[in-house]
């Protein structure tokens, strides 16, 4: 898979920053113990993808104690619409006191730039662009995640899952920053990078094939490395984001992540902040997902 021309790496560059400080900016604390904020920055998130060309954006709302939120779904529909899907997701909450720059308008911003990339593409599957509601504390891991919202839906409808994909936190990344691994052999044992300057895929066992699938592609198509890890879902930090909700219906389901608080020490502080990110190394992730898409999409 060829990488895209330089003009677009750079306008995912400009892209990406623009969204991540106008969400870390102007909608700080955007949590659902906020609703009214969270409500806003969905609104904004709906205008981006209203100002690609896209017309059908639907909501899906659901209610967590009489408070309603919604996830933004736009769903792609193909030329063999019964074909297993791709799903494509980021939440847009954050914690409360922070501006969730990396954590998460860099998913966010890196969903809106595929969007963008997508708009005139003819896929052959279902591909469905989501921006959830609720992951963050008190509703992670919880039937009030809008993650939870849009797998069970899927589940109900009898709908087949390719992959889904994840982005969360994809801006914080270089060769100066410190990495460390959840288990104390890992990096020595695994041959893994001792620097931050690689972006990683997680997933559970019953994920290895299409994890496989989403490696290669990005290494082709990306200017970053790529690792990955496939092991038990229930090991810690393994299952830190919506695509374990994908897992709990047994869907093929990936984190695609510059590991969070195992690099960047402004997870879940008020220091994440837009000047903190990489946006080339952004942009590159980009890219590298664009290049998964287009692969998984062609699969027989």
């Amino acid at each position: 898979m060829s990488k895209i021309p330089g003009s677009e790496l750079a306008a995912i560059v400009s892209g990406a920053r623009r969204k991540v400080e106008v969400l870390s900016r102007s909608f700080p604390s955007r949590s659902g113990l906020f609703p009214e904020r969270l409500s806003q920055a969905a609104d904004y998130i709906e205008l981006e993808l209203v100002s690609l060309g896209y017309e059908k954006i639907r909501r899906q709302h659901f209610e967590v104690r009489g408070k309603r939120y919604s996830n933004l779904v736009v769903e792609l529909e193909g030329k063999n619409p019964t074909r297993a899907g791709i799903i494509i997701g980021a939440h847009y909450d954050t914690v409360v006191g922070t501006p969730g720059a990396d954590d998460n308008a860099s998913g966010v911003a890196g969903l809106l730039e595929l969007a963008r990339l997508l708009r005139n593409y003819s896929n052959t599957r279902p591909i469905q662009l989501v921006a959830y509601a609720n992951e963050e504390p008190p509703y992670f891991h919880t039937a009030h995640m809008g993650s939870r919202q849009h797998a069970k839906s899927l589940k109900d409808a009898g709908r087949k899952v390719l992959v889904m994909m994840a982005l969360e936190m994809l801006g914080y990344g270089g060769e100066h920053m410190k990495q460390v691994y959840p288990f104390p052999v890992m990096r020595r044992l695994g041959g893994y990078p001792k620097h931050g300057d690689f972006i990683s895929i997680v997933g559970n066992l019953r994920s290895r094939k299409m994890l496989h699938v989403v490696r290669e592609a990005m290494r082709q198509g990306c200017g970053v490395s790529v690792e990955s890890l496939a092991a038990p879902g229930f090991l810690p930090p393994l299952f830190l984001s919506d695509h374990s909700s994908y897992w709990k219906y047994n869907f093929p389901a990936l984190m695609i992540t510059d590991t969070a608080f195992l690099r960047n020490p402004h997870y879940h502080q008020p220091t994440d902040t837009a000047e903190t990110l990489n946006y080339d190394f952004l942009a590159e992730v980009v890219n590298g997902v664009y290049a998964a898409v287009l692969t998984l999409d062609a699969l027989e």
